[in-house]
């Protein structure tokens, strides 16, 4: 059964080979083999989940060699929970990007590439390993943001680039400075060693602002975001939709594994000053994020830096180091996964006939495409924290957490960031149901039908039934997941019960 756990990085990163070597035989060999693979993905996520359920954590020695020498894979209930997650996800996408493209067999290769990288990050048990899954997770979102194949999805990819490959040097420093202080890698061995070399030392220190700096710049908090605005607006609708749920959910996931298993509750209380330092870096990260999103016109940058406050708010709850808030951050992280991923392809269904991205384009869209619309609205409210979603759940307990350990501040800006974004979500929602486009604007749009949008596609007059379907179930499971949130969280506290 334990198989199963390295197979969720073996099966996709070996599929990964198949679209590029058999697409001049078969031009549908990527999409074939992709929707295979999730499938598979998703069989043995569901293997792992099943013997957590019954047996607890367990753990896996690649090749043999049991750790600290050897690396060690290890599935808890928050890895059991995120493996699925991540199963589900590439499903629904894979299924997306059959019409909405990009058609390339070399795209299927690499987004399960991605699917390997961020399986890896949720599964690995070192910190050297780590790295190495979050640089094949980089790697592969530099590529898919290009998709594109213009020249300012390039510029973007190449922005990416630049600014990832400085947060994985920062935090691979980081890890050397571990590995100096401790002589290991395994995440659980340096949790026994570090005490004894003492959690003050500036090694240590030192070790964790540099793993927390890098990281920072994977999951995009403010002011190390500035790849994501571009990387989300200039990818393809499936790509967006993609990585939005899954790459920065991947490195707050990192932050939150280093902080609780390696560096754990004791570090907090001989450093605190570096915990607090993470908790008002996530605090402005979730007003400036809000406040940008606020002034955008385009919805893909609305709703990027929507990421860069979300994710604000998620690590500010980790940083807390309360088992409430900690786990509402856990709860927020799989449900804006889960609501990200349906706004991203509703938004892509919109534009497909609105022929435009921007919050004007919207106008009048609420009749025009009913189900897609009351989808986007169910998950803009969702994400805005309306009960019962699962927005709502996440953001609830992170502001318990928060005022029980006595940080005022972290509640206070949850509040501020949930009013923001109601505000830019009501605009959308005001321009889908409450304005009609003037008889200019219809004419226009009439003439527009036999135009071509800037991804080169002749404009669609209606939307698939795939994005239908993705956006409807997104919207349900967002209001499905907040209704189980106490039995999400009951999954959830075996594997923090023992951290606190």
């Amino acid at each position: 059964m334990t198989d199963a756990l390295p197979l969720l990085v073996v099966i996709p990163l070996f599929a990964a080979l198949f679209p590029v070597a058999l697409g001049y035989l078969w031009s549908d060999a990527g999409w074939a083999t992709a929707a295979v693979t999730a499938l598979l993905h998703l069989g043995l996520a569901s293997v792992v989940a099943q013997q957590v359920i019954n047996s607890g954590q367990f753990s896996y020695a690649v090749g043999g060699f049991q750790p600290p020498i050897g690396i060690e894979l290890v599935a808890d209930s928050v890895t059991a929970v995120l493996v699925v997650l991540i199963s589900v996800i590439t499903i629904l996408i894979v299924a997306y990007a059959r019409r909405a493209g990009p058609h390339q067999n070399a795209f299927y290769s690499e987004l399960l590439l991605l699917t390997a990288g961020v399986s890896g990050v949720v599964i690995t048990g070192d910190l050297f390993n780590l790295y190495v899954f979050l640089e094949i997770t980089g790697l592969a979102t530099y590529a898919l943001v290009a998709a594109n194949r213009s020249p300012a999805a390039a510029l973007a990819s190449v922005k990416y680039l630049l600014v990832g490959t400085i947060g994985a040097s920062l935090y691979l420093l980081g890890v050397g400075y571990l590995y100096v202080a401790t002589g290991t890698l395994n995440m659980a061995d340096l949790a026994g060693q570090l005490p004894a070399v003492g959690y003050d030392t500036p090694l240590v220190v030192t070790g964790f602002v540099l793993l927390m700096t890098g990281l920072a710049i994977k999951t995009a908090l403010f002011p190390l975001h500035t790849w994501q605005p571009n990387a989300y607006a200039e990818s393809p609708h499936s790509v967006t939709a993609y990585i939005a749920a899954l790459v920065s959910t991947a490195a707050a996931y990192a932050i939150f594994r280093i902080t609780y298993t390696v560096f754990t509750t004791s570090f907090a209380s001989v450093v605190p000053l570096a915990l607090d330092a993470l908790a008002w870096a996530a605090a402005i990260s979730v007003i400036v994020g809000s406040v940008l999103a606020v002034v955008q016109s385009d919805l893909k940058r609305m709703l990027a830096y929507s990421s860069v406050a979300q994710f604000g708010l998620i690590i500010a709850g980790i940083a807390v180091m309360n088992e409430i808030a900690l786990t509402g951050s856990l709860l927020h992280l799989v449900g804006h996964a889960v609501m990200k991923a349906g706004l991203f392809v509703a938004v892509g269904g919109l534009a497909s006939i609105a022929g435009g991205q921007t919050i004007d384009d919207m106008i009048g869209l609420g009749r025009r495409a009913p189900i897609v619309s009351l989808g986007f609205a169910t998950l803009a409210f969702a994400l805005v924290g309306v009960p019962p979603a699962i927005g709502f759940a996440g953001k609830w307990q992170i502001v318990l957490g928060a005022v029980s350990a006595g940080h005022w501040a972290v509640g206070v800006v949850a509040v501020i960031s949930t009013m923001l974004t109601l505000a830019y979500f009501l605009r959308i929602v005001e321009r889908l149901y409450f304005r009609s486009p003037s008889s200019v604007d219809e004419q226009t749009s009439d003439m527009s039908m036999n135009m071509t949008t800037d991804g080169g596609d002749a404009m669609a007059t209606s939307i698939s039934q795939t994005t239908r379907v993705i956006v409807t179930l997104s919207a349900i499971s967002a209001i499905a997941l907040g209704l189980a949130a106490s039995d999400l969280i009951s999954i959830l506290e075996p594997a923090l019960e023992v951290y606190f």
